[in-house]
């Protein structure tokens, strides 16, 4: 199946997709509508458990494979994969365990996404300096903006791929070359890319990405990536009987890890969620992600210029593909965006309503490879 043959065949499209039969669905930076074939693996799976011991009942290889699917779409090693769910949770264990001295310090991004602010300012409570980028504007960060504001103390940059709300798609290779360059870890929150465009973690230390956004996985389907270089650096911040040395299920005297990725993941797995990752990587990579990134460009190239003909202001318009998300934002000067998001609801048109800290409302369009461009003209006419 192809990206071309969903766009021209409206019934394998309404087959694959199903929500395209009742919604123009418009929020997939949102979480998304499940596929067909994701939710029909899930409940296969559901189903067999109906029967039979759960973990008995798993499909084969399920934890390999996924890691190997996660790896190939990341450019990583599946040795370097946990199947850890939601960003949130991972996020969290890397900011608890990471290996950062009192007085050093650590550069965030305040108005990211909360999932990767929150987790790093709990390390002021160490004794770590929580320094927050000064972007002049929202969500733009560029490699400059970066390597200007670090310095012999900083020993880890966090950012999001992808501002939630603007759509600026920062410069991973170019930032996380310059940090390695001086021995700075680098960790992304890759939610708003991971399934949308091609990213490679060759110069990221940690990553973590949930699968309900791009990936159309099911939601705390995730993956948390750990460089096999960095993980003396990253210490378990839990512990069970899955991640430690644990022979017949009995303790043992010593705390003795696993030697790969899977020392994060410390009990029994989230089994559905990830059969429902494994299926939507692997739909991910049929389709091809470089594909799937071209065709939301070219949905941006022209939504972009046709909501400016209709007077909206649209957040990060003059974009360069290689720093524009999926996600279109946009306002208009003495427009109630609110009452628009609630007309566009009406006409079953899902889209997302965001406001900044400053309380301006946005509507935000994230389309999909499989949104037609007869659905974008006729959202269009709505505004």
């Amino acid at each position: 199946m192809t990206i071309e043959e969903i766009l021209s065949n409206e019934e394998l499209r309404r087959h694959e997709f199903p929500v395209v039969s009742k919604k123009i669905y418009l929020a997939h930076a949102g979480v998304c509508p499940l596929p067909r074939r994701i939710a029909e693996a899930i409940k296969s799976y559901s189903d067999a458990c109906m029967l039979d011991d759960q973990e008995t009942v798993i499909p084969s290889r399920l934890f390999q494979d996924t890691r190997a699917s996660a790896a190939q779409l990341l450019d990583a090693k599946p040795e370097e994969i946990a199947l850890i769910g939601p960003t949130s949770i991972a996020l969290s264990f890397i900011a608890g365990g990471v290996k950062i001295r009192r007085g050093e310090n650590i550069v965030v991004y305040f108005d990211d996404y909360p999932s990767n602010v929150y987790p790093w300012m709990t390390l002021a409570d160490r004794g770590v300096e929580v320094r927050f980028l000064n972007i002049r504007e929202l969500g733009r960060i560029r490699p400059i903006d970066v390597i200007g504001q670090i310095d012999e103390s900083t020993q880890l940059v966090a950012l999001a791929s992808s501002h939630f709300l603007s759509g600026h798609r920062i410069d991973i290779e170019a930032i996380g070359k310059a940090l390695r360059d001086r021995g700075i870890l680098f960790c992304v929150d890759a939610i708003q890319t991971l399934g949308a465009f091609p990213t490679s973690v060759k110069q990221v230390d940690y990553l973590a990405a949930d699968a309900h956004k791009w990936l159309l996985g099911p939601c705390a389907g995730g993956v948390m990536y750990v460089r096999k270089e960095s993980q003396d650096r990253l210490r378990p911040t839990t512990q069970g009987w899955h991640n430690l040395r644990c022979p017949n299920y009995s303790a043992q005297e010593d705390l003795v890890y696993r030697e790969d990725a899977r020392r994060y993941e410390a009990g029994t797995a989230n089994l559905l969620s990830i059969v429902g990752l494994k299926a939507s990587l692997d739909l991910i990579l049929e389709l091809g992600i470089e594909t799937i990134g071209r065709e939301l460009w070219r949905k941006r190239s022209w939504m972009v210029p046709a909501l400016q003909e209709k007077g909206y202001l649209v957040l990060n318009a003059d974009g360069a593909l290689n720093n524009s998300g999926g996600s279109i934002t946009f306002s208009k000067p003495e427009t109630d965006m609110r009452s628009l998001h609630s007309r566009l609801e009406a006409a079953n048109i899902v889209s997302s309503l965001r406001t900044d800290r400053a309380g301006n409302n946005y509507i935000r369009f994230s389309p999909h490879f499989y949104n037609t461009d007869q659905e974008l003209h006729q959202t269009l006419e709505q505004l």
